[in-house]
């Protein structure tokens, strides 16, 4: 049987793998470890997926650093859709069942919402009339850029950076 950490099996899934080839969502931000996105659900606007670059299944595959770069970004996009939109509740998920690649899914939840307090993929709860879009204090243009300026806040700028 060949071993799945082998270079080669890990290089035929990467090429396989969806959030490999694809964005995976409306590009808001990235860096060389990870991306966000933000997936265009109209039930769900401020729906955001943290993408992992380099293509591994675990998030405990990653190193101490990369674990720790990783949740800070988690946490600041969580941040900035609460101090943004005020929800009831921030879903955070990393399932990867259907997708192996490690990622995040970060999502501002209301009690009016869709499916609340189902997760996003349960059943039903309601309709929400006018659309879930109309009740969000900003638009998701807006809710990108501030979710790209709580991203870029985590980044050192390149005037820190030591000199020759």
């Amino acid at each position: 049987m060949p071993d799945p950490a082998a270079p080669s099996s890990r290089a035929a899934a990467a090429a396989d793998c969806e959030l490999c080839r694809q964005p995976g969502g409306l590009l808001v931000a990235e860096t060389p470890l990870w991306r966000v996105v933000r997936v265009d659900d109209a039930d769900f606007p401020a729906f955001y997926r943290l993408i992992w670059q380099a293509h591994v299944a675990e998030f405990s595959d990653l190193d101490a650093e990369a674990r720790a770069a990783c949740m800070t970004a988690v946490a600041a996009i969580e941040r900035a859709l609460r101090d943004a939109l005020a929800p009831t509740k921030i879903n955070l998920a990393t399932l990867g069942n259907m997708v192996p690649h490690l990622h995040w899914h970060v999502i501002a939840r209301w009690d009016w919402d869709s499916h609340f307090p189902q997760p996003i993929w349960g059943v039903r709860q309601r309709e929400v009339p006018g659309g879930a879009r109309a009740r969000l204090a900003l638009a998701p243009e807006q809710l990108d850029a501030r979710v790209r300026e709580a991203l870029a806040a985590l980044q050192p700028p390149a005037s820190a950076a030591p000199r020759p």
